[in-house]
């Protein structure tokens, strides 16, 4: 029986090393973590899931180890929360001389300068070269929250819309922005009143070019909403949970010109696609947009809770002194972490990781396109690739066979990420750190859990 102890050597700085390498020494789940998930049947809610049956110890590099041993490639970062890898020397540097330091005042009672520094941060490199401001707090879909309150107090109007195969949280308003009703708002109603739905671009399904799709979109919220009512259109430049979906070339343009000549606030939900993942810094770039509010989390502290809404700085005074924050909003080890978590995303050469990534992504996925039918589309930029499968004789989704294929590479010590609206989508997520040698063994279980399927 392993512990981590017996697994995980210790760098100077306290950042775990550990073999690089997928080893099972058990089946999945071994012993020990069938023991945990036993506990957490008894213990934890029923409605809290988990995708791998395993009891982490250890995670470093490409790889999580768990209490039996057994080394699996992590091809999902947590959900592209720990990009630069999980446990980061700097990170765990930083983190380690704040908890010395202090660990809360609360910045709405005692101000402190990692708060100060991280909101600079954020104003310098997020898209756009307009005078910008920034607040923080704890959760991706806090932050969504926190937008749409700024966009109604900026402009006076109540109606937000968001568009098809969105996900934007799990709190009541963001509830109400997400598109899919299982697993995420089903039975939770009723839910926040004035939210709206656009059509996406969804080249592999609607194929349409991105004016025309845009058109489309911009006629329903037009007739349907009216630009007079509505205060902002939140969309992820490239969806998360939705399924990878990648915008056609001008789509995204357009709507924010739309936005623009309309006085409504244009707000790029980056939760998952900022910080790197895409190859560039944020997806918006990918696509020469600049959003008017831009809402950031998951890889922004390389594994602490902290989230970010950065906007136009006559956008984000709008709102009276006191009616943004919380009592843990920019928790100042949070904080440390994301100052030393974007140091090395924009001089660890990250972007250009993150690229190198796509390319072996891409092309072992293309590969298995070509021979497999049932592989329908090959999809998205950077460190943030998925596959959709279908039934090649109908090209409609197949969800059961996307689940067989992830369930069978779980078991082979791969972790990989289902994800879309149909649920037919597996999501890769590798941390930029991971070496080529490991992403290649990653995606050889995937094809042969495919190929056996």
């Amino acid at each position: 029986m392993s512990s981590a102890a017996d697994i995980v050597t210790e760098t100077p700085l306290g950042g775990p090393t550990l073999p690089q390498e997928r080893r099972l020494v058990t089946s999945i789940p071994g012993p020990r973590s069938q023991e945990l998930l036993d506990r957490k049947a008894d213990a934890v809610a029923a409605g809290v899931g988990h995708t791998a049956p395993v009891h982490a110890v250890a995670a470093g590099g490409g790889v999580i180890v768990d209490a039996d041993g057994n080394s699996l490639i992590d091809l999902g970062s947590g959900i592209a929360v720990t990009t630069i890898g999980n446990a980061h020397p700097k990170v765990v540097a930083a983190v380690q001389a704040q908890v010395a330091q202090f660990t809360h005042t609360c910045f709405m009672i005692a101000p402190y300068d990692s708060y100060v520094s991280v909101a600079e941060a954020l104003n310098r490199i997020t898209p756009g070269d307009h005078a910008k401001k920034s607040a923080l707090f704890n959760s991706g879909a806090e932050a969504v929250e926190n937008a749409v309150k700024i966009a109604r107090k900026y402009t006076g109007k109540q109606a937000v819309v968001a568009f098809d195969h969105g996900y934007h949280g799990r709190t009541n308003l963001t509830m109400a922005l997400t598109a899919k009703a299982m697993p995420y708002k089903s039975g939770f109603g009723p839910f926040a009143s004035e939210i709206y739905r656009a059509p996406l671009s969804y080249p592999y399904r609607d194929g349409l070019t991105g004016a025309e799709a845009a058109k489309k979109a911009i006629s329903l919220i037009e007739k349907q909403v009216g630009a007079d009512n509505l205060a902002a259109v939140i969309i992820e430049p490239i969806q998360g949970e939705g399924g990878f979906i990648v915008p056609a070339d001008g789509y995204l343009p357009a709507l924010v010109d739309w936005c623009r000549a309309n006085d409504v606030v244009f707000i790029a939900d980056e939760i998952q696609t900022g910080f790197a993942r895409t190859g560039e810094m944020f997806a918006s770039e990918v696509f020469g947009i600049v959003p008017d509010l831009i809402t950031t989390a998951k890889g922004i502290a390389g594994g602490l809770p902290l989230a970010a809404v950065t906007g136009r700085a006559e956008m984000m005074d709008a709102s009276h002194a006191g009616g943004l924050g919380g009592t843990y909003g920019g928790n100042p080890v949070a904080c440390a972490a994301a100052l030393a978590a974007i140091d090395v995303f924009e001089n660890d050469g990250m972007l250009e990781r993150a690229r190198e990534i796509e390319t072996i992504l891409k092309g072992r996925l293309q590969q298995l396109q070509a021979a497999d039918p049932r592989v329908g589309d090959v999809r998205g930029h950077g460190a943030m690739i998925a596959a959709e499968f279908v039934d090649p004789a109908t090209g409609e989704p197949d969800a059961a066979l996307t689940a067989a294929v992830a369930k069978a590479s779980i078991a082979q010590g791969v972790i990989v990420l289902t994800c879309g609206t149909y649920g037919n989508v597996i999501r890769f997520l590798p941390p930029l750190s991971i070496t080529d040698d490991l992403l290649h063994e990653g995606l050889d279980v995937v094809a042969a859990a495919l190929a056996a399927s």
